[in-house]
């Protein structure tokens, strides 16, 4: 039976051969003819060469020339050539073994070589020792960590603060951890260098708007809601976030808070702030932008500081409501992979603040001294101000450029040696040129600090024009 049933099977096979249209059993050849050829076929072939004599061999190889690991950087440049520091940057530096008065350093408040900072800097490192090496998940949290956190909520009046053991790292970790791959950031084109680096770390999707133009905002802002409207079910899984920065680093402006918050509730966005250059400075007790336009400061979603400026400290902090803090505990890279802030460094900053709670005249005096240098700078020969007239730190820039970048650079550096040689100590900003989105111009940064006297204000002033006189004219 089974064997009839192996015939039939046969059978219908010739039949099924017969019936089958012409182009099916063209098209079954050629398949099997191509599937022969695969089989018999070599993978590859061999390709012609000509063997090379030995002297055309040497001939190659001195001709080569391998790519450099990193490009090639002149002897001269600013970042080779520092300028050393002999002592602490106080009110009075000494750079390269000459005693300058310090308009350089971000020494707002003038705590830098405070003695109750210093003693609480000095207790804390005989209880602790001087570092910490270990993050704050890993026996990194010491009780002066969770002090200082506790001190900068209650300054700040917001749920919760949490702190970082660098500066730059603070921003560049806070914006990663909220915003991801597909979400949308609006951001000031003048962004400091940091919160440009937490948006790259975050691959959200950026559009940069003219500096402090809330009109171009609203024009972006108008545009992704056309685009929402098309794709609603995106939308819904969509955050955006607007980031500015209180007072702007690179540009000395501050940034139009009240505006802001009104396109965020239009909007529907959230708006994280950046108030390293205007944390104790702006305000009546120095809290910042928030207590300088009387905003507030639960209509920001997000506040970060560094402590390097005011506190005269290391590191920086965050601060806002309990949950959106306490989730950079888990997703802020530079708080879960750094060790910790050292505790000496945590002891002064508490101190720093201390002084500024019992002192806020002080940011009275600060805002006096940065309206006299502004007003003494005006009228420079050459040069203009950059910058608010309460910014402790301002810049000068070139009226009218060179033409060349490089040209523009080395002007401001003579006008900053003049100075130098007798007796002021300012800097040029630097930026990373190729990283930078959009490059400001270059400039002199004058900062200024409550030590400085009225009489070195003044001084300082007219020390700039004459060295424009003397460079430019």
């Amino acid at each position: 039976a089974a064997g009839v049933g192996q015939q039939w099977v046969l059978v219908e096979m010739v039949q099924a051969f017969y019936e089958a249209p012409a182009y099916h059993l063209i098209l079954e050849g050629i398949l099997i003819l191509w599937i022969i050829r695969l089989l018999f076929s070599k993978t590859y072939k061999l390709q012609e060469r000509s063997d090379l004599t030995l002297k055309e061999k040497e001939e190659l190889i001195e001709e080569w020339q391998p790519e450099p690991l990193v490009p090639p950087v002149p002897k001269d440049h600013p970042a080779l050539n520092y300028n050393i520091v002999s002592g602490p940057p106080t009110h009075v530096i000494t750079v390269n073994g000459k005693e300058c008065i310090n308009f350089a350093s971000f020494n707002f408040l003038g705590l830098l070589n405070n003695e109750k900072v210093k003693s609480a800097a000095q207790a804390s490192l005989k209880k602790y020792g001087v570092g910490t090496c270990g993050p704050r998940g890993f026996y990194g949290t010491f009780d002066v960590h969770l002090e200082l956190e506790e001190r900068l909520a209650k300054f700040m009046r917001t749920e919760e603060a949490i702190i970082y053991s660098y500066g730059f790292a603070t921003i560049a970790s806070a914006i990663p951890a909220y915003s991801k791959r597909g979400d949308i950031v609006f951001v000031d084109e003048a962004a400091c260098f940091a919160i440009q680096k937490g948006l790259q770390a975050s691959r959200s999707n950026i559009k940069l708007f003219k500096h402090n133009d809330m009109a171009d905002l609203e024009r972006l802002l108008k545009e992704q809601e056309t685009e929402d409207q098309k794709n609603p079910r995106k939308a819904r899984v969509t955050r955006r976030f607007i980031v500015v920065e209180g007072l702007y680093m690179n540009t000395g402006d501050i940034c139009p808070l009240p505006e802001l918050i009104k396109l965020k509730y239009k909007y529907k966005v959230r708006i994280f702030l950046e108030e390293s250059l205007s944390f104790g400075v702006l305000g009546e007790h120095g809290r910042g932008i928030t207590e300088h336009f009387r905003i507030n400061i639960d209509d920001i979603d997000l506040i970060s500081a560094n402590m390097e400026n005011s506190l005269a400290s290391i590191g920086g902090f965050c601060c806002g409501r309990s949950f959106i803090i306490d989730h950079q505990r888990l997703s802020g890279q530079g708080y879960c992979f750094s060790a910790s802030l050292p505790p000496l460094l945590a002891a002064a900053a508490i101190e720093a603040l201390n002084i500024m709670e019992d002192n806020p005249d002080i940011f009275q005096t600060l805002r006096a001294k940065c309206e006299r240098i502004h007003k003494a700078l005006q009228g420079i020969s050459g040069l203009k101000v950059v910058g608010e007239s309460f910014s402790p730190a301002l810049h000068l820039q070139l009226e009218e450029s060179s033409g060349s970048r490089e040209n523009d650079v080395k002007l401001l550096k003579r006008v900053v040696d003049y100075c130098m040689n007798s007796g002021i100590a300012l800097t040029q900003a630097r930026y990373l040129e190729k990283e930078e989105k959009c490059l400001p111009p270059p400039s002199i940064r004058v900062v200024i600090t409550v030590e400085q006297a009225e009489q070195e204000l003044d001084k300082a002033a007219s020390l700039l024009k004459e060295a424009a006189q003397s460079v430019l004219n």
